[in-house]
């Protein structure tokens, strides 16, 4: 089959690689019929995670049909249309017990694409299939079901759970990527007084104000205008740079909550000496996907729409194409870039 392998640092390419196989008992192997880039993928290609080994195949994001299953596999099989979590889940451990998949001690958490190969392949290996699949409805978009393999659950559980959004809250989205987006649109289910998203790209922001925010704004005279009165009750920083975690620190009010979504890749200070009379909840975290049968069915049910955050598609053969529209997401209008696989399947031939 063929697959982006990472090679090094500013190093991928699209290759001839094998077919994956069964290995557990608990895999399943899944044809990839769509995949989509996300910003950790960009840290890995960049070299920020030294622990992603080059010959890696990468993603971790996908929808498509189960072609194998392992012994161990009980509520998949063959000709199922699934979504592949991005987090794997071996639904034993004292951390998948708590919902803590993300956290898994059994072998799974963040796996695909980084411990592993992915999924911007033609086919994937999928551990724990039972728990790191969810079947997805016919009448669900492929472009619908990717972002439900990791966005969605990002957005809302890591900002805008970790954040506490409440009815009457202000809530400040920092970053109108495609996660801030996400976020702008599942804080609105909780019936905040407003939504503001900052950035510095107007076509974000104008994507922002079609996507629910009551103001879209550079952070200029609106967030100073916070920070020097009462604050923001709830901040979702979802950049992942030193400056945008100092200004979710300026602009969230005193017993407020900050929700860190980005990824840094730099380190980033915390001036406590600043904010240690303030009575702050900073949280972070890996997302645990304990939340997409309830995204599943908010979307399938037209209770919010999310497909407006993709915006570009390709073949999965032009995945490096792919890359670099994604990478300048505020230059081409990018938000979300999904992949899919030409209209006749590939066949799973023999790696010479």
């Amino acid at each position: 089959m063929r697959g982006l392998v990472y090679h090094g640092p500013a190093q991928t390419s699209w290759d001839t690689v094998p077919d994956p196989a069964i290995e557990e008992d608990t895999d399943a192997i899944v044809r990839v019929d769509a995949t989509t880039i996300c910003g950790s993928d960009l840290h890995i290609q960049r070299g920020d995670l030294p622990e992603v080994k080059p010959g890696t195949v990468l993603g971790h994001e996908a929808a498509g049909e189960v072609v194998e299953v392992g012994r161990g596999v009980h509520n998949r099989r063959p000709g199922h249309q699934v979504i592949v979590s991005s987090v794997s889940a071996c639904g034993h451990c004292p951390m998948c017990r708590a919902s803590m998949y993300g956290q898994c001690q059994g072998g799974g958490g963040w796996v695909l694409g980084n411990m592993i190969n992915g999924t911007q392949a033609e086919f994937v290996r999928v551990p724990f299939a039972d728990s790191s699949t969810h079947r997805r409805p016919s009448s669900l978009p492929l472009g619908d079901a990717v972002l439900l393999a990791e966005l969605l659950p990002t957005a809302y559980e890591v900002g805008v759970r970790n954040g506490h959004v409440s009815p009457g809250d202000t809530v400040v989205v920092v970053g109108a990527g495609p996660v801030g987006l996400a976020a702008v649109i599942i804080a609105r289910l909780y019936s905040p007084r407003r939504i503001i998203a900052v950035d510095l790209s107007s076509s974000r922001l104008e994507a922002a104000a079609r996507l629910g925010a009551d103001a879209a704004e550079l952070p200029g005279r609106l967030i100073a205008d916070l920070s020097e009165g009462p604050g923001a009750d709830v901040v979702i920083e979802a950049v992942g740079d030193p400056e945008s975690f100092l200004l979710s620190t300026r602009v969230v009010r005193s017993g407020g909550h900050i929700a860190n979504i980005g990824m840094p890749g730099s380190p980033v200070t915390l001036h406590l000496e600043a904010l240690w009379r303030k009575n702050l909840t900073i949280s972070t975290g890996q997302v645990d996907t304990f939340s997409t049968p309830w995204l599943l069915d908010l979307v399938t049910f037209g209770r919010i729409s999310v497909s407006p955050l993709v915006t570009h598609v390709f073949g999965l053969d032009r995945v490096e194409d792919a890359y670099e529209v994604f990478s300048r997401g505020p230059d081409t209008g990018a938000l979300k870039v999904m992949l899919r696989r030409e209209a006749k399947a590939p066949s799973r031939q023999p790696y010479p």
